[in-house]
């Protein structure tokens, strides 16, 4: 690999690293790591400040997935070397060195990478997403949905391998995040998305 592409994957890194969830937060006085589920993600955002806050975070986070592949693409990096900087931007999201190696669950940021990378596998993915948080309005059931989707899709319609070893780690992570989410929903637990009530009054 060459040290451009190794400058390359550090700086997708460093991008993935921005805590857009935490930035919007203190910018509305507020910590999301402090309420709710802890979490830096547009879910949790959105209960502790809203849904305006919640669309900052969300824009900030698809951007920082999908800026790295983007520029990668563009200046016409190999796609083993674009799916690296893609896995590091998405390291960054949930590993970010801004919170001694915290983050949020990466979600948003893999819909910037795949946005850049695989637009119908996305599609089909988001699809489930749709379905099955629009019968359960539970995020994580959903999310993890799009997840397992993901690969098969990849597998099926998005070209190089290096892609689908992509989509492979991205899912696996999503899962493994996701794992207290899990252990709630089978016993029954996990709780339903709710915005803040000053949203749902307005």
């Amino acid at each position: 690999m060459t040290l451009h592409a190794l400058i390359l994957i550090a700086a997708s890194y460093l991008v993935g690293s921005i805590p857009f969830g935490v930035i919007v937060g203190r910018l509305q006085g507020f910590d999301p790591r402090a309420v709710g589920s802890g979490n830096i993600g547009m879910t949790n955002v959105a209960r502790a400040g809203g849904k305006g806050a919640a669309a900052v975070t969300f824009v900030g986070d698809l951007v920082k997935g999908a800026g790295p592949v983007a520029f990668a693409r563009a200046m016409d990096f190999a796609p083993a070397v674009i799916a690296w900087a893609g896995f590091a931007a998405f390291l960054g999201a949930i590993c970010s060195i801004f919170l001694r190696f915290r983050g949020g669950k990466g979600v948003s940021a893999s819909l910037g990478i795949w946005a850049v990378l695989a637009p119908l596998p996305l599609v089909l993915a988001l699809t489930a997403f749709v379905v099955v948080f629009a019968v359960t309005r539970i995020m994580s059931l959903a999310s993890i949905s799009a997840a397992i989707v993901l690969v098969p899709a990849v597998a099926a319609l998005a070209g190089p391998r290096p892609y689908l070893m992509l989509a492979i780690a991205m899912s696996a992570l999503v899962l493994f995040r996701h794992h207290e989410n899990i252990r709630r929903l089978i016993a029954g637990e996990e709780p339903r998305f709710q915005a803040r009530k000053g949203d749902r009054a307005a």
